[in-house]
């Protein structure tokens, strides 16, 4: 499998992914911090992808995302955004709504 349709098949996958530089409990920049925290203050389920140690991810998912930088959310399988937009949708209290539905799709 090439790694566009594993990264496809990951986002078809999982409701909620992060793809991050680090781990969220071990993040390696500030931004993929801020942004797996926001997540987990939801205590919703999400899958994360460390791409430092995934190169072919890292190469290829601005070519699904056209977005160029990391982290990045995808809900549902499409692009949310990277660390500022999640932390603005979590300070409007809209992240949580975002999450909500994609447990009710994964149901």
């Amino acid at each position: 499998m090439d790694i566009i349709s594993e990264i496809k098949d990951l986002l078809a996958e999982h409701p909620v992914v992060l793809f991050m530089k680090g781990t969220p409990d071990a993040p390696q920049c500030g931004f993929s911090m801020r942004t797996a925290e926001a997540l987990k203050s939801y205590n919703v389920e999400f899958v994360y992808i460390d791409i430092l140690t995934a190169p072919d991810m890292r190469a290829n998912l601005p070519k699904i995302s056209n977005w160029p930088t990391f982290p990045q959310v995808f809900i549902n399988g499409e692009l949310v955004g990277g660390c500022d937009i999640i932390l603005d949708l979590h300070q409007k209290e809209e992240l949580q709504k975002l999450l909500q539905e994609s447990t009710k799709e994964a149901s």
